[in-house]
């Protein structure tokens, strides 16, 4: 691939966005080569834990412009196709059946605060910016919208998007867009996540993550009553699951569990 980079290191996927001379811009070509890496850890059973991770100071600057300005000479219809394939991986990264943590070594801006967004995790260093600036140039985060509403709530998504504010890592921490900052520098910052991958490795199975991901994904549009008949056949599904018959032998008989 040209634009991204992968390996797997101790049942960690790392996905590399790697397009630095133009500070990580989204194309169609990056967005399909995300799309497929993605995919692919995600049929891999060598992997537990995937890491979206930057090479370059920039973590990614959203839309490549230039090609922004081509589609402008496109027809409708083709502009959803083009908008759909972006969709498609914001979706295909918020609802993986694996845990996906955001290395954020620099600036995330628009499409690429909107990866951030998408992620369950994140780790930031604390010179990192980040913003959905479309308003700026006459566009709309439309598609990150969806996503953002129900991972910071409306007033905090408001806030963001209509104002267009590139803010600070630490405001991105309170609005609840990364879940921490790491004081120092880019090295800590991979240990610092890797180390918390390994957590999750070690300690919780992978169907608990999987299963609780599919359900955040769904109960959020659910009636009440729904949501909660639907939780009551998740939770009868999972007790009857063989990681919870381990889970629960080995604690009852006091052994440590490898996961």
């Amino acid at each position: 691939m040209e634009f991204v980079q992968t390996h797997i290191d101790n049942r960690i996927g790392y996905i590399t966005l790697n397009r630095p001379e133009k500070r990580n811009a989204l194309n169609f070509q990056f967005v399909s080569e995300l799309k497929e890496s993605f995919k692919a850890f995600s049929a891999d059973d060598t992997v537990k834990v995937i890491v979206l991770k930057a090479e370059g100071g920039v973590f990614c600057a959203g839309a490549d412009l230039d090609y922004l300005q081509q589609l402008q000479n496109n027809t409708y219809e083709e502009n959803l196709v083009d908008s759909t394939h972006l969709m498609e991986l914001y979706k295909l990264i918020y609802t993986l059946d694996k845990v996906v943590i955001a290395q954020v070594n620099g600036h995330a801006l628009a499409g690429g605060c909107g990866l951030v967004s998408v992620c369950d995790f994140a780790f930031s260093v604390p010179e990192a910016s980040f913003g959905y600036t479309e308003s700026r140039i006459g566009f709309i985060p439309a598609i990150v919208m969806t996503f953002l509403v129900r991972k910071i709530g409306e007033s905090n998504a408001r806030h963001m998007l209509l104002s267009g504010n590139v803010v600070k890592a630490q405001d991105a921490l309170n609005f609840g867009i990364i879940h921490s900052i790491v004081d120092s520098d880019e090295s800590e910052l991979a240990e610092t996540v890797k180390e918390f991958a390994e957590h999750l490795i070690i300690h919780n199975s992978s169907m608990s993550m999987k299963l609780t991901k599919e359900m955040l994904a769904k109960i959020q549009d659910l009636p009440l009553d729904k949501a909660l008949e639907y939780a009551a056949q998740m939770n009868a599904q999972a007790r009857n699951s063989e990681d919870c018959k381990r889970g629960i032998a080995s604690f009852l008989n006091k052994e440590n569990i490898k996961w």
